[in-house]
């Protein structure tokens, strides 16, 4: 099987490369090794180095050098709003103290389908409807591309949830030290890398 070793942005993607579609979710789009099928019925296996975010219109090399563009799925989301700018960023700080992704727009906040969520923006005071659309939310501001040469100027994003390099989930209901993270990570990997690892203990 062929496989996906690298990543190029959507700004250096050249549609003449392109030799099939994948479609995929946001989880769909936060991996490190996964087999993966194009719409075209090209059979792949994405196999980065670390786990990554590969957003709407980037796509992956093939070891043939072609490539196969990466668009986002449509998914069950919850459009937040609010009556006024500040009740919205209040609801943005409880969001972001649960350590839930979300996607910041100028006058909504989209976040997976959750119900307790739901839930607590309502109490808050905002609105929270069930819509469908492609989800791309904020990447962390600790999340830094290192500069690995992938034959492209890009480099590639590493995904805070995922840097451990397999794919499950945890639970983040509990506070980081971000400057702590941010010192020792300048210590491990130079200034050149602000790689941010969780402090997770395996």
């Amino acid at each position: 099987m062929l496989r996906a070793t690298a990543i190029v942005r959507k700004a250096a993607v050249k549609s003449d490369r392109v030799a099939d579609t994948v479609t995929l979710d946001h989880e769909g789009r936060h991996r490190r090794r996964v087999a993966l099928k194009g719409e075209g019925g090209l059979d792949f296996l994405l196999d980065l180095d670390k786990a990554a975010v590969l957003n709407d219109g980037d796509a992956v090399k093939l070891e043939d050098g072609r490539l196969v563009l990466v668009e986002a799925a449509p998914q069950s989301l919850l459009e937040i709003r609010a009556e006024n700018p500040l009740r919205l960023m209040r609801i943005a700080w409880h969001i972001g103290n649960r350590h839930t992704p979300a996607e910041i727009a100028a006058d909504a906040i989209y976040i997976e389908d959750d119900h307790v969520l739901a839930e607590m923006v309502r109490g808050q005071g905002g609105t929270a409807t069930p819509v469908t659309r492609p989800f791309q939310p904020e990447r962390g501001a600790y999340e830094h591309d290192c500069g690995h040469d992938h034959g492209h100027p890009h480099g590639h994003a590493h995904d805070l949830h995922h840097d451990h390099g397999h794919d499950h989930h945890h639970d983040h209901g509990h506070s980081h030290d971000h400057h702590v993270d941010a010192e020792r990570n300048h210590r491990e990997h130079g200034p050149g890398c602000g790689q941010a690892h969780q402090g997770h203990e395996h």
